[in-house]
């Protein structure tokens, strides 16, 4: 019996092969005895088993990595990646100092290397759309943005009723709330800023434009701006866009309005629209009567400070503004109080695009290609790295510098010379412009025009214009300094790099500008930064102190 009761136990040991590692260091007759309870126990032991030895593993190694990791240094940073430039400009700063004459000569800067080519201005032809008769109706256009912007959609509404056949309505002006302004509602009126009759008078010939819609159109209206039907349209639409929507809106209604109208009309339009750009840029676009005559004052005082040099001096276009600084997401070396300032500004300029905090998670990869605005330090290593002394006249044209004191005083010790608009001008003269950024860049716009050199170094509006109105008037050249920001960014970064080295870098980089200077627009290109051929015809000249002499006067500047 007893030997038949064991054979009888046997039969409940688990079979050869079910998971033995499980079972091993337990007694066989542990297993239940109901079989179905004995494989659902090894199913569940199986894998909680395999779970164990995984996560062992894995803790072992956080274990090891944490422990190599305390002992091994951090990777280094990419290249461009970092803002170093501070420690750069202390190591460079005798070497810096030691230039104190200019190696480059600002009256032959320019014209040493390379003729020049002289335009003949072809924007007084007259330019009709092909078949045009009796206007269709009127266009209303409201230009939003800073100077620039405005200024461009301007130029485009001009070339825009040229293509409609339309009467253009003096356009309005509308704010984003970083500029400022202190109008009510956020807007103010065309002539703030240019002047108004000789912008009508020299369209007259090609577009017709008025002051206001006339009454009895806006009484189809009730007099209500909001009824004039309003068409939405994408940016940066062709002419054929307009051609077939908005033709036949305006022909039914006799009006239409586009609102907001900034970069809603694409570079590449038909010649006669080009055409029209210029006339509208270059010609029918003249500073108001009081910023022109606070404008002559500025370039004149200007140039009596840089009589050394024959009157001639460099602009530098500066944006470190509050503003500009907290949109690029860029990190400077202010520590934790920049990252609170910033992450503030950014939420009072642009509280919808910043709120997730998802547009600042790469500020290295930002400063790598080249999107960081230049710092008053960085400008001026530029500058005396590319030969220019301490004597070099410079003209800073820029807002309200973030920490101004602190970020201007490296460059003020570079360039001693250096003057800004409230600088030139009196507190009384400037009084009423102060509170009005639009008019406040209309002044350091035309005193950038007129320098010998233009230093841009950040993107935006106010420098693409500044190089095509250059363009325009230095008979093809731009005469502007463009660093190459990507490669600047590896540059500042290199604290190990000799002067003899960041010289050469830069010497290089300011032939580049001379080559780039002139060049004939491509297809996708403004017309605004690129006027030629568009804008003018070229042929060979001595010089272009005639068509200098002749904007000078027809702008009341100089």
């Amino acid at each position: 019996m007893k030997a038949k009761t064991h054979v009888q136990d046997l039969t409940t040991r688990p079979p050869p092969g079910h998971c033995r590692r499980a079972s091993r260091g337990r007694a066989w007759y542990d297993v239940p005895e109901n079989p179905k309870a004995a494989e659902a126990l090894r199913r569940l032991r199986c894998p909680f088993l395999l779970f164990s030895v995984l996560l062992s593993y894995v803790v072992g190694l956080l274990y090891c990595t944490s422990i190599f990791s305390a002992v091994a240094p951090p990777p280094a940073p990419l290249p461009g990646s970092v803002y170093r430039s501070k420690e750069l400009f202390e190591k460079l700063l005798p070497d810096l100092l030691s230039v104190n004459s200019s190696t480059v000569q600002l009256n032959t800067i320019w014209t040493s290397r390379r003729k020049l080519k002289q335009w003949k201005d072809c924007t007084n032809h007259k330019m009709e759309h092909p078949g045009s008769t009796e206007p269709f109706g009127y266009l209303i256009v409201d230009a939003n943005g800073g100077l620039n912007q405005q200024r461009s959609s301007i130029c485009n509404a001009v070339a825009l009723a040229g293509l409609l056949n339309a009467v253009l309505v003096i356009p309005n002006f509308h704010l984003h709330n970083i500029w400022m302004d202190p109008r009510q509602e956020n807007i103010y009126e065309f002539k703030d800023i240019y002047d108004e009759d000789h912008f009508i008078n020299t369209l007259e010939d090609h577009v017709t434009v008025v002051r206001d819609i006339p009454e009895m159109v806006m009484e189809r209206f009730g007099y209500n701006i909001s009824n004039v039907p309003n068409l939405k349209v994408k940016a940066w639409a062709s002419s054929s866009y307009y051609s077939d929507v908005a033709l036949p809106l305006l022909r039914e209604h006799g009006v239409i309005r586009i609102s907001p109208f900034a970069n809603r009309l694409s570079n590449e339009v038909p010649s006669y629209m080009q055409r029209l750009r210029c006339l509208a840029n270059y010609k029918a676009l003249r500073f108001s009567l009081p910023i022109a005559a606070i404008a002559k004052k500025l370039v004149g005082r200007m140039v009596e400070k840089s009589s050394l040099f024959g009157g001639k001096y460099v602009s530098v276009h500066l944006r470190f503004e509050e503003d500009m600084v907290a949109f690029s997401c860029c990190i400077y070396d202010g520590g934790m109080s920049e990252k609170v300032e910033m992450d503030s500004a950014r939420q009072r300029g642009w509280k919808e695009k910043f709120k997730l905090g998802g547009h600042c998670l790469r500020p290295g990869l930002n400063r790598m290609q080249g999107k960081c605005p230049l710092t008053p330090l960085e400008v001026g290593m530029m500058l005396r790295g590319m030969g220019f002394g301490n004597d070099t006249p410079i003209y800073l044209a820029s807002g309200k510098l973030y920490k101004e004191e602190t970020h201007l005083a490296p460059l003020l010790q570079l360039f001693p010379l250096l003057q800004t608009k409230e600088s030139l001008a009196t507190s009384e003269e400037l009084a009423p412009f102060q509170n009005y950024s639009s008019r406040m860049a209309a002044l350091d716009y035309a005193v950038c025009l007129h320098s010998e050199v233009f230093v841009t170094t950040q993107g935006g509006n106010f420098p693409h214009f500044m190089m095509g109105h250059r363009r325009f008037l230095y008979g093809g050249h731009a005469k502007t300094i463009k660093p190459n920001k990507p490669k600047l960014a590896v540059l500042f970064q290199d604290t190990n790099i000799s002067w003899k080295a960041f010289r050469g870098q830069l010497e290089v980089m300011l032939d580049e500008s001379e080559r780039k200077g002139m060049v004939l627009r491509k297809s996708s290109q403004s017309v605004y930064s690129f006027p030629s051929p568009d804008c003018a015809c070229l042929h060979y000249h001595r010089d272009n102190s005639t068509l200098f002499k002749r904007y000078q006067h027809h702008h009341g500047v100089g």
